[in-house]
């Protein structure tokens, strides 16, 4: 659709007081001219003014814009800039368990909660929630990438109205072309607005225990020659193990400060890796008096606003410019170290790789660590898009002119491998659509089984299946090309005819089978007779050889000169028709002429006495031989054939004349007509195989939208296609497992339980597997052991049917670990939280995330329909007692 121009009071120059870059301007027109932008560019780079750009454009006619981010953390760091922006009044949140100011004209939400909201309303309509609402940003766009949360990206996409337009801003990718063609067949007209300039560029830098030296050459494209040609050379640098060595921290950020390369984010890829490095150089001073005056003021005053907030050890670390940010710290220390860090007053923050996704903490240098990373499947290196996430946090605009990216030797990797990926091109975008029992329940609310498979069949991943499927598609195409030139040429021969040929093909095959069978059986009662008779040949005597012996083709007549005596079965000495004597055996003699006359063989003629008289010896004859030879007649074929035969031969010829009569044989073209029928067989079967295979595959999605509906029907949440009142009660649920937790909350074996045993019990459902060492010291009470024991057997009921149909979602906390949940039990009976850390090996920030979770599911409870009131007062009650400090998420 075509939306008006821009408003009169929309100066581009008062809104944005400095000049824009191409790619800015280019997205601008693109909204202006009311189509939908995806924006692809490196990190810090400019991509965010966009979205503003379409903030300022709905406020000045009067419209919406939806903000969606893929964090909470991400959604209320939104909130805080936007608020500064563009006021108070004008900027709202949604997030699972709160609304701030939901009617807002900027509302700021998880990609999640909008996808929720989307479930609300048939797909494409407008609805009630998304009324004036102009423009959708998508931050962060690249997170389809992420193995959880990539499916709600997708369908946020699919299920967005068309009169909406997505402004999809994501880091650099290979293959944003395809995501924008996607967007273009999915939601509507879209435009590609690419650019790969970094305002502020980068310069790669590599740390050994030696010093600092530039990582790549002068053109940016290989490895600096002097460090390719140091690791042949030279040998100094390794430790005692014979392995390179990696330098100190404390080495490494006294390099940064020389060369004014600070602040830094120093990436290390463990929680207690970054713990430690805080511990090692903790003693640093990295701030100056005027910063540490400031810095000082603002972590008392935070203190003394939330005691227990203050990681332990990491308090006086602070105060001199030094900190963690990991998932195990408090969240709310963690938005401190934050907010420190961008007014510049921390110099490094030791962090994860989670920090590089999209929290707004550019730094003038990155410092990572190592280029490997432990996974579920071992060690392996970094892929491109990981490092250049990381990368891209350095350099600041408009504060720095340069950002820097120290790489780091290991004992495992060195220069190679930093340059390699400094070098390497992003890695492309790899669709995670995953159907879930929330899908298959919400669209079936209000969709037919039609519609949803054609939304299914919308998903970025069947639109990457497709593609990837393109050349089997072509082959195919191919083969059914083939076949159809195949069938014109056997359709130009009547099938009548073919039919008719194929019988006498068919006869004659068999009247020639049993015409072998018949000549074998006389040939063998022939044998006999000829052994008998073998006995009383003379010179002279006609005979036909061939067998053991006598390798020829067809028999050869020839004429019975003499036999050898002495042994049990004398050699036969014969003259050939073709002049050449044979030495051969009894059972070489396949026939015996005994009443045709015989052939005068003078007495002085004998074989040459090279000639050895064994079977199967052979020698040519001579010119006396040569007369005899010539007078050796052709006997008669027929001669000796039996009845049977005669008639069998005599059938069989007739029938290849007939058949040699046919047209189709005389047309010449019969060869050529069966070898295309055979063709036609076999290419037909190659098809029919390809065709099931890429069905199978391109199907993929669709088959487990399918399998789920077979496991929902199987517990009753689906009268066939209908959502049943449990189906109802689950899909009004939003979490990992929907079916399991809407089984266990219908199951009411919840119901009677107090709030704070409820607590425990739905931490159970939803708590992740910890690590194996993890502990807590507090003991569990009965009620909450007789719940979940109670809960068992539905919790194997959904594994064991899950396991049948390859479904691995996750079903509540395994029985071995249940002893953490006291945790929660402990949380909401008023247990303060430096009692509830002392208890537990769990880092704070893993036991934030339980309740969170937990609290997250009963905030759930009151809105799922059909449950009872006293399971949805009992739920409100739980969440009072554990959403405090530091656990509820206070946005001021």
């Amino acid at each position: 659709m075509n939306y008006p121009a821009p408003s009169p009071q929309l100066d581009l120059g008062s809104i944005f007081p400095f000049d824009l870059d191409q790619f800015q301007k280019d997205a601008i027109a693109s909204l202006n001219a009311g189509r939908s932008v995806v924006v692809c560019a490196p990190t810090g780079s400019g991509k965010t003014l966009v979205g503003e750009y379409a903030i300022y454009r709905a406020l000045a006619r009067g419209k919406r814009v939806f903000y969606t981010t893929p964090l909470k953390a991400l959604s209320n760091q939104k909130l805080r800039d936007f608020r500064e922006k563009f006021g108070s009044d004008l900027v709202g949140l949604l997030t699972g368990d709160a609304s701030i100011n939901r009617d807002a004209p900027i509302l700021v939400m998880t990609t999640e909660i909008f996808r929720n909201m989307l479930y609300g309303t048939p797909i494409g309509q407008v609805g009630i929630s998304l009324v004036d609402v102009e423009a959708v940003v998508l931050d962060e766009c690249h997170y389809m990438n992420d193995r959880q949360r990539g499916t709600v990206w997708e369908e946020s996409i699919i299920y967005c109205p068309r009169e909406v337009q997505l402004v999809a801003l994501s880091a650099t990718v290979a293959n944003s072309d395809q995501l924008t063609d996607w967007l273009n067949r999915v939601h509507g007209p879209t435009d590609l607005i690419y650019s790969d300039f970094r305002p502020v560029p980068l310069e790669f830098h590599y740390c050994n225990p030696k010093g600092l030296f530039p990582l790549l050459n002068d053109s940016k494209t290989k490895i600096n020659p002097r460090l390719a040609n140091r690791g042949k050379k030279r040998q100094g640098d390794r430790g005692k193990n014979g392995r390179p060595e990696a330098p100190g921290i404390i080495y490494t950020l006294s390099q940064l400060q020389q060369r004014d390369m600070l602040p830094a984010i120093y990436f290390i890829f463990s929680r207690r890796g970054c713990d430690k490095a805080v511990a090692e150089v903790g003693d640093l001073w990295l701030v100056d008096n005027d910063e540490s005056q400031i810095l000082r003021r603002q972590i008392d005053d935070f203190l003394a606003k939330n005691p227990d907030a203050g990681r332990s050890g990491q308090i006086a670390p602070l105060y001199r410019g030094i900190a963690a940010h990991h998932a195990g710290i408090l969240p709310a220390w963690k938005v401190l170290v934050e907010e420190l860090f961008q007014q510049g007053l921390i110099k490094v923050v030791f962090a994860t790789e989670t920090l590089a996704a999209g929290i707004n903490m550019p730094a003038r240098t990155t410092v990572i660590s190592t280029l490997s990373k432990r996974t579920d499947t071992g060690h392996r290196l970094l892929n491109a898009s990981e490092f250049l996430q990381m990368a891209g946090r350095a350099g600041r605009r408009g504060m720095d002119k340069q950002g820097h990216v120290v790489t780091v030797q290991t004992p495992f990797e060195g220069s190679k491998e930093a340059a390699y990926l400094a070098t390497s091109k992003p890695d492309p975008l790899v669709s995670q659509f995953t159907p879930s029992y929330g899908m298959v329940l919400n669209l079936l609310q209000t969709h037919t089984i039609e519609q949803a498979k054609e939304l299914i069949e919308r998903s970025f991943g069947q639109y990457m299946a497709t593609l990837h499927l393109r050349p089997d598609y072509e082959e195919m195409a191919a083969l059914e090309g083939e076949l159809a030139k195949l069938q014109e040429l056997i359709n130009s021969v009547d099938e009548n005819d073919i039919a008719i040929y194929e019988k006498l093909r068919q006869r004659l095959k068999v009247e020639r089978q049993l015409l072998k069978t018949l000549q074998e059986q006389a040939q063998e009662e022939r044998q006999e007779q000829i052994k008998m008779l073998l006995d009383f040949a003379v010179s002279g005597t006609l005979v036909s050889l061939k067998g053991k012996n006598i390798n020829v083709s067809s028999p050869v007549t020839a004429v019975l000169v003499g036999k050898t005596s002495g042994s049990q079965s004398p050699c036969l000495v014969c003259l050939g028709q073709d002049n050449r004597w044979y030495v051969a055996a009894s059972e070489d003699v396949v026939d015996l002429y005994a009443e045709l006359p015989r052939v005068d063989v003078p007495p002085d003629i004998i074989p040459p006495p090279e000639l050895m008289l064994k079977p199967g010896q052979s020698s040519r004859g001579a010119k006396e031989t040569f007369a005899i030879a010539q007078s050796i007649p052709d006997p008669d074929g027929t001669l000796h054939l039996s009845p049977e035969v005669a008639e069998q031969l005599s059938r069989t010829t007739a029938i290849q004349a007939q058949l040699e009569a046919n047209p189709l044989h005389q047309s010449g073209s019969v060869a050529t007509i069966f070898k295309a029928r055979a063709r036609y067989v076999e290419l037909e079967a190659e098809l029919e195989q390809m065709q099931a295979v890429v069905e199978q595959q391109s199907q993929r999605y669709w088959e487990e939208f399918l399998n789920l509906i077979t496991i929902l029907q199987q517990f009753d949440c689906l009268d066939n296609l209908v959502p049943t009142q449990l189906g109802q009660i689950a899909a009004a649920i939003r979490g990992e497992n929907e079916l399991w937790l809407g089984l266990a909350l219908a199951s009411g074996e919840l119901n009677n339980l107090d709030p704070h045993h409820l607590a425990a019990t739905i931490a159970a459902l939803v708590t992740e597997t910890p690590r194996p060492d993890s502990r807590v010291n507090f003991n569990l009470s009965p009620e909450i052991d007789d719940a979940w024991s109670r809960l068992q057997k539905t919790r194997r009921s959904v594994l064991k049917v899950q396991y049948r149909h390859g479904v691995a979602l996750p079903v509540g906390l395994e029985n071995r670990y249940i002893g953490l949940i006291a945790l929660v039990e402990q949380w909401a009976l008023g247990t303060e939280w430096s009692d509830l850390c002392q208890n537990t090996t769990l880092d704070e920030g893993d036991v934030v995330r339980i309740l969170r979770r937990t609290l997250d599911l009963l905030s759930q409870i009151p809105h799922v329909p059909y449950l009872p009131d006293v399971l949805q007062r009992n739920a409100y009650r739980a969440m009072q007692l554990i959403d405090r400090f530091p656990v509820n998420e206070v946005v001021e």
